[in-house]
């Protein structure tokens, strides 16, 4: 039977020698034998079990319960604990980045955002945002509207054409500001038109839900409860008169 010292256990399996050591203290997994000097030496079982110790360690149970459970628990439940942690993590780094990207397309909007947007990447509240949103969505709008705002309004965390199009109306209307142009003049109505040829792919034609998400839209107490990126009140109050302009015209 070949037989592993500490380093070379502790380089095969990727750890620390001092965790080996750890595990050989509290013993949690010892080594079979030792020889005349002392030296610690690990047989393939013993791998095992430190590799069995490994995966409950990923799943976040605390080394005093894998302790009690080690030498009873079958490999299938070692393996369905660690898919339902690797399931956790995947929900977590899958709201990190629907984040990051509401982050970047908020620096392309404003070009500096404040630290404390940061705080949400390091895990924290992101679950309990989302689902403070979401009942507040409840409120506001009946299950068909949510239906169709979920499926076809653009999120700021998406990263896609549709939300780059938003993105260029605002900092369109910010250039008209800017620069002093009127809603009534040609760059206000051309927005103006934009806006309405992408409400009518957002909305499919319900004038009635569109009118209902743009009056919500004007108050930013509302807006930001429902988790919208919070327009400044000039850049809305710009776009409500061009797009009047539009209506009369028309």
């Amino acid at each position: 039977m070949n037989y592993f010292s500490s380093g070379k256990v502790a380089k095969k399996l990727g750890v620390s020698l001092r965790t080996v050591r750890y595990y050989d203290h509290i013993e949690l997994v010892e080594p079979t034998k030792k020889d005349d000097s002392g030296r610690r030496l690990y047989s393939a079982d013993d791998i095992l079990q430190l590799q069995k110790v490994m995966l409950l360690k990923e799943t976040a149970m605390p080394l005093k319960d894998i302790q009690k459970v080690l030498n009873q628990i079958t490999m299938e439940r070692i393996l369905l604990l660690h898919k339902e942690k690797l399931e956790e993590d995947l929900e977590r780094l899958s709201l990190s980045l629907d984040h990051t990207h509401s982050l970047l397309n908020m620096i392309k909007l404003e070009k500096e955002i404040q630290w404390e947007h940061f705080i949400p990447l390091l895990g924290q509240d992101l679950e309990e945002r989302r689902q403070q949103r979401a009942a507040e969505m409840e409120m506001v709008f009946s299950e068909e509207e949510q239906v169709v705002l979920q499926k076809n309004l653009p999120k700021l965390e998406d990263d896609t054409v549709e939300v780059a199009k938003w993105i260029n109306i605002i900092k369109r209307i910010d250039l008209c500001l800017a620069e002093g142009k009127r809603p009534d003049s040609e760059e206000g109505q051309l927005i103006a038109e934009d806006v309405l040829i992408l409400s009518e792919e957002t909305f499919k034609g319900d004038a009635e839900l569109a009118e209902k998400f743009w009056d919500v839209r004007k108050s930013e107490g509302v807006s930001s409860e429902l988790g919208f990126y919070p327009v400044r009140q000039e850049v809305l109050e710009f776009l409500e008169e061009a797009m009047k302009e539009v209506s009369v015209s028309s």
